[in-house]
This record gives structure tokens, sequence and C-alpha cells, in this order.
């Protein structure tokens, strides 16, 4: 993965970010955490409690336990890397931090914040376990959870001072909304991101999504002085793939310094997560032609966007050099999927969608985690290859975990919640049991109640295009087996109806 510095900060108080709650901030306050300046430290500075610091800074803990502090992220996102910055905390930095994070949905304000982050039943997933820190360092820490976050619980052990949290990751916009309009597909709040530049010597290509006009020279996307031949650029990609209507430019703040020209370009990758290693052969079809800027002043184009076809990602080229402050890429979203089918369309649903679909298929929350890490795949093969091996190397408690997704032969509910396509499939997978007379109903029930309590789960088979009778005297003949060649039978059992699923999942 790439530096996850280059990410936005999810916590960024511009964005949104806000320290919600802390148990204690007795030296200095809470909402220091997400200043978006650098921590400084002013020598013989004392306020009526102790010495001033820039930063949040708990009271000397007494007790068994560790201090917190709960932050609403500004945009709902995946974090994938933390800076926790403890710059002029030297004898009164935490020895440890963890971190955690849970999910209130994409739409704010939130009802009754306080009390659901607060509430027991709150889920609550841990990021970062009990980590050690540094004193009066940036301490940047890498995050492997895919999963989104709206809130996270940031906690030191046992108690001292944080000067800085950084929190970067991807934003996950909320796409049901992206899709009714014209929007901006490549802004920050709907998932843009910048994945690589030429040059961004004086600011950071970042700036160009970001909302709002520059405040600025720092707040846009500058780069060096350029000597030689040739012309600077940055590859965007689009939050939400669509079809572009209308580009602004703004070279807000940039006199001397701004583009003599610029040009768009723009393809359409399908293969999420692997840009650094595709994008450079790609054909790039030319949406803006080579188009001369004006010093600090907002450009509309509209009449002069070429006719291209649904966008994933962009060049920007900026001719020779200089800086901008903001790009907007107005245009109508396209809706994942539409248009594409098997493992390309499942490669481009998000993380959430995905898991939900895997889910229908086997009901293991680490198997369905593997597969979404393995994304994308070039082939309906690769994914039905990687899913059998995953599931091979899992072991018993995961197994049981995906026999809980399943009816009884000839029943109608799982133990384990399902959705309406996962029941739908069972049903078609066991047509032959619903089908059968009463009486080979009956016998199926009793020998399903001695199987389960025998070896505590549901009889598992592939029964599709298998008999009742069939299926009635498989279960029969598995009753007399040893607890653990049943487990792996079962298991087997369960691998061919997981494949069968996903084939179902890719011809959808």
């Amino acid at each position: 993965m790439k530096d996850f510095t280059k990410l936005v900060d999810l916590a960024s108080a511009r964005l949104g970010g806000k320290v919600l709650d802390a148990n204690d901030a007795f030296f200095a306050p809470k909402e220091n955490l997400l200043k978006p300046t650098k921590p400084v430290f002013i020598e013989g500075k004392y306020t009526s409690r102790g010495k001033w610091m820039d930063g949040w800074e708990t009271r000397r803990r007494r007790t068994p336990g560790y201090d917190w502090c709960i932050i609403r992220l500004g945009l709902a996102g995946i974090v994938r890397g933390v800076m926790v910055d403890t710059s002029h905390f030297k004898g009164n930095f935490p020895p440890h931090f963890s971190l955690e994070a849970c999910d209130l949905g994409r739409t704010a304000p939130y009802t009754d914040e306080k009390k659901r982050l607060r509430d027991p039943a709150t889920r609550w997933v841990q990021l970062m376990p009990q980590t050690a820190l540094a004193g009066d360092a940036p301490n940047p820490f890498s995050v492997r959870h895919d999963s989104p976050a709206t809130h996270l619980r940031l906690k030191i052990h046992p108690d001292g001072g944080v000067a800085r949290l950084r929190v970067h990751g991807e934003v996950v916009p909320d796409r049901t909304r992206a899709w009714r309009s014209e929007i901006d597909l490549i802004a920050i709040e709907n998932g843009g991101s910048v994945v690589a530049s030429s040059d961004e010597f004086f600011g950071a290509p970042l700036n160009l999504l970001m909302p709002g006009r520059g405040r600025d020279m720092g707040d846009g996307w500058e780069t060096r002085r350029r000597r030689g031949p040739g012309h600077d650029w940055v590859v965007l990609k689009l939050g939400v793939p669509g079809v572009i209507e209308r580009i602004e430019v703004d070279t807000a703040h940039f006199k001397g310094n701004f583009p003599d020209r610029c040009s768009v370009e723009s393809c359409y990758w399908g293969e999420p997560g692997k840009e650094d290693l595709g994008l450079a052969s790609v054909v790039w079809s030319a949406v803006l032609p080579e188009t001369k800027l004006k010093a600090n002043h907002r450009h509309i184009f509209r009449r002069q966007l070429e006719s291209a076809p649904p966008a994933s990602h962009l060049r920007f080229n900026i001719y020779p050099d200089g800086g901008v402050s903001r790009l907007r890429i107005f245009g109508r979203a396209q809706i994942p999927g539409r248009g594409l089918k098997g493992t390309a369309r499942f490669n481009q649903l998000s993380v959430t969608q995905a898991r939900k679909a895997l889910f229908d298929c086997c009901g293991s929350k680490k198997w369905v985690a593997e597969i979404i890490a393995h994304r994308p795949f070039s082939v309906a093969a690769d994914l039905l290859e990687t899913a059998d091996k995953s599931w091979a190397s899992l072991g018993r408690r995961e197994w049981l975990a995906a026999f809980r997704y399943h009816p009884a032969i000839g029943g109608v509910r799982a133990k384990g919640k399902q959705s309406k396509t996962a029941q739908r499939w069972a049903a078609g997978e066991q047509s032959g049991g619903l089908m059968a007379s009463q009486e080979t109903r009956a016998a199926l029930a009793a020998a399903n109640r001695a199987y389960q309590s025998k070896f505590g789960y549901v009889f598992l088979i592939c029964a599709t295009g298998k008999s009742s009778e069939a299926v009635l005297k498989n279960l029969q003949e598995r009753m007399s087996n040893d607890p653990e060649v049943e487990l792996r039978k079962a298991a087997e059992e369960q691998r061919k109806i997981t494949r069968l699923r996903l084939e179902k999942l890719l011809e959808s």
C-alpha cells in the first residue's frame, strides 16, 4: 500500500472532525488533538493548573485503568494509518495507546450520538491493540482493517499527553445520494483521491479535492519551477465513476505562478487497488483539450469538453508548471456494476457491498475478509480457486460459524440471520427435500434432529440435483462417522455449496 500519510485525514476539523468526549482533560483540552497546525512549545508559559501544553493532557492517574477520548470523524471511511504525535511531551507522554472504531452509519447528524457511543450495545472494533509510544515523536502506525468507521475511541495507558492525532484513510461516501443528481465526482467527501503526481514541492495535490475555495497559496497544489522540457501532472481517482459534464479549475491566490495552460484526460480502470501497476499503460481519452488559464480565476468549462465515455480516473495536466487551488469534476455517477458482468462487476463493489454478497455465499467472517483482501480477480476461476484455498485454511471455529447460516434440509430458517438472496438460494438448492412426500419429509426432520444431537450442527450436503431419498440415505450413512471425520465431510459439502453460490453471484 502507498504511504498512508498521502491519504486524507478523516478526522480533520476542516472536514468536520470533532473530539466529542473525554474522561479527563485536566492539564490541556481534548480539542487540541485535531488542531490543523503543528504543535508548539512555549517556554515558561503556565496556566492555573500547570504547564501550558499544545495537546490533550490528563492528570496523573493514581488508580488502575486508562484515559480515553472519543472522536467523530469528519468523513466516514476506512482507516489506513494513524499518527499519534507526542511532540513536546517528554516526561509526560503515555507509554502505550490503543484505538477502537465504530460505525453509526453514513447519515449525519447522528441521533442521540453521545448516548449511542456510550451504549454497551454499540459495537467497537479494535484498530490498534495496546501499542508502545515514543515521547516527543510523530509515532506513525499502519492500520490493517477494512471496516468503515464514523467514530474512534483513543485510549492512552495509563495517562499523559498527546499533541495531535491524524487519522489517514479512504472516504466511504453515501453512494445512494450520489446517484440522484449531478455531483462533484472527485470531491474528497465523495471519495476522490490522489493516485500519483509528477511533483508536489510547494503544495500537496490532495488540496485540489478539498471543500470550499482555497484559503491561500499554501492551500492548493503547486509544483516547483520547471527548468527543462515537459509538464506537470496528477492522476486522480474519482470517488464515484461517472460521466463528466462540467469542469472547474480554480487558480485562486496563484498570480505570478499559475499554470499557463491545462488539459484533462480520463480512462475507466476496472481493477481497484492496482492503479500504480496499470494506469501507466492505459489509453487516455481527451476530456478537456489544452486550454489557456488566467491568474487568480475560477474557470468553468462545459462547451469546451470532448465527448468521453464514463470515467473512473483522470489525469490533470498543467503546462508547464505552477499552482492550482481547486479542481471540480461535475457529472452523473455510474452505479457500480451497471453494464459490467462477472468478476469485473464484483471487483467494482464497495467493501460493504462485497461483504454482504459474500455472506450470502458463506457465513464465515474470516473467509469473507480473505476474499475481499484478494480482490481484484481477473477471471472467475481465480475467485473460485481463492475461495477454495481460503476455506481449506480455516479451522473448526470458522467452519461451525458458516454451518449456522444453513437451514436444515427441508427446513425454513437457519440459526444465523440470512438475507433474502441466501434464503432463495437455499430453497432452490433444497428443492428436492421441500417437494418430498410427507413421509419422507418427516423422516428427514427426525434424522436431522438425531444428527444435530450427535454432532452439534446442522446436516450439510450440497443438495443441488439430489432427490430427497438420496439426501436421506446420505444423512443416515454419515450418522456412523467419527465426529472429526464428519466435521471434515461437512466442511467439504460447505465448500461445494459456497462454490455454487459464488457462480450464481457472478452470473447475477
